[in-house]
């Protein structure tokens, strides 16, 4: 996308808080949060997960999405733990929450040219707030936390200083956003996914469109007074949003196209190529594959034409050196850091010897759009990019073809399947 000067350099500048407010962006600290979660993650968990209690509570929620999302710990290991201590029945709103990233991403695998329209619309978002410096002032009240809206502008300067919301508060702010504060639905999209550390093209644009009527077309999500009161125990409770939420216009999605095909194990010297996108290597099933070498690599930088957030970076560079330290441990093999550009990963390639650079599937998105460009470059120095897809993406994303109802309905299969769950378990 091209990169609008003027806005880009007048953006709002991102606040660092201080380092305490973060998740460590660790392996160890994902599995003792996971440990800490489980007994809580059956009906404890149905109960009260829709309570946004504030920063300073989340006892009711898991707060495992960062590690999740950059697959410091999997999906599967989650559902694993979660399996193990609760039935599917007691545990199935935990279980569904866990695999909504799953199916969003599978969705989204099928259809990229959603991303592409929603690239297409921020750019022409962006290009408006140059023009209109109205529309720019209340954009810059919106991200600032400046609008007046009780609990709104407590989100915005949650979201900035953490990098977490929970998700009942996504819900109620994307819908202030659009329906309120009538602002454009992308601009909202691109100011959570620069500043959540759990930010992923599939879950956050594809919800965002879901609040405006764009993904399950005709349905909005309208944020009301009543239910943001009972909901953060009577912390907020806003006047003055809106009454109503049309759906916003946009053409279809297009019908899902299938999956594209993940690249099989091969005997080969190869240098393990990790991304943000998955972040336990000692997981993937290498087969013949001789690891050589561990390159550490990540896009994190281009989420956004706009300047992704301190604490984004900043995550996201801790769990690629937790994850090189771990993987080099576990392999015997050295680790370094490299440009995830095409000249950067060739040169390394040719330096190390390699045939191979071998990655974990990387979905729809900036660290994808990195190996395409990179493959050509590759292909000419004799370097094959293998991307090793985990078996519950394999399996289940072929079922995200409609909503998310029509893929829960699999899941118990999907989980046995997996080995998690007796065939035939009921949820």
């Amino acid at each position: 996308m091209p990169r609008p000067e003027s806005v880009f350099e007048t953006a709002p500048a991102p606040r660092v808080p201080h380092a305490s407010t973060h998740a460590p962006p660790t392996r160890e600290e994902g599995l003792a949060r996971l440990a800490r979660f489980v007994p809580l993650a059956g009906s404890a968990y149905a109960a009260s997960r829709n309570e946004d209690r504030g920063p300073q509570n989340r006892d009711n929620v898991s707060t495992l999405s960062p590690y999740i999302r950059h697959r410091l710990v999997s999906e599967r290991e989650v559902l694993a733990a979660t399996l193990a201590a609760h039935s599917l029945e007691d545990a199935e709103k935990f279980v569904q929450e866990v695999l909504w990233r799953t199916y969003w991403k599978g969705w989204l695998e099928q259809r990229p040219a959603v991303r592409n329209r929603y690239d297409a619309r921020l750019a022409q978002d962006m290009r408006a707030l140059e023009a209109d410096l109205s529309l720019r002032r209340r954009f810059e009240e919106a991200v600032e936390g400046r609008t007046g809206i009780e609990g709104y502008d407590d989100w915005a300067r949650e979201l900035v200083e953490t990098g977490y919301l929970h998700n009942h508060a996504r819900m109620w702010f994307s819908s202030i956003w659009i329906f309120t504060l009538r602002l454009p639905w992308a601009l909202g999209a691109d100011f959570f996914h620069r500043h959540l550390l759990d930010g992923d093209p599939a879950s956050n644009t594809l919800s965002w469109r879901w609040t405006a009527g764009l993904q399950t077309q005709g349905k909005t999500y309208l944020a009301r007074r009543d239910n943001i009161s009972r909901y953060t125990l009577g912390r907020f409770s806003p006047d003055g949003l809106s009454g109503s939420a049309e759906p916003l216009v946009d053409a279809p999605p297009p019908p899902a196209a299938g999956i594209p095909a993940a690249d099989a194990p091969r005997a080969v010297d190869a240098a393990l190529l990790l991304t943000e996108e998955d972040l336990t290597p000692e997981q993937w099933h290498l087969g013949a594959i001789r690891p050589k070498a561990i390159l550490l690599a990540h896009a994190a930088a281009s989420r956004s034409p706009w300047p992704s957030s301190v604490p984004v970076l900043a995550f996201t560079e801790g769990a690629l050196g937790d994850a090189g330290r771990r993987a080099s441990a576990h392999l015997g093999v050295p680790a370094e850091r490299v440009a995830l550009t095409p000249q950067a990963l060739t040169d390394a390639a040719r330096r190390l010897g390699v045939g191979a650079l071998v990655t974990g599937y990387a979905p729809v998105g900036p660290a994808a759009d990195a190996l395409h460009r990179a493959r050509p470059s590759l292909a000419d120095a004799g370097v094959v990019l293998l991307r090793l897809r985990r078996s519950l993406d394999e399996r289940a994303w072929p079922y995200a073809t409609r909503g998310f109802f029509a893929f829960r309905k699999a899941i118990p299969d999907l989980l046995a399947a997996e080995g998690l769950v007796a065939p035939g378990t009921a949820a």
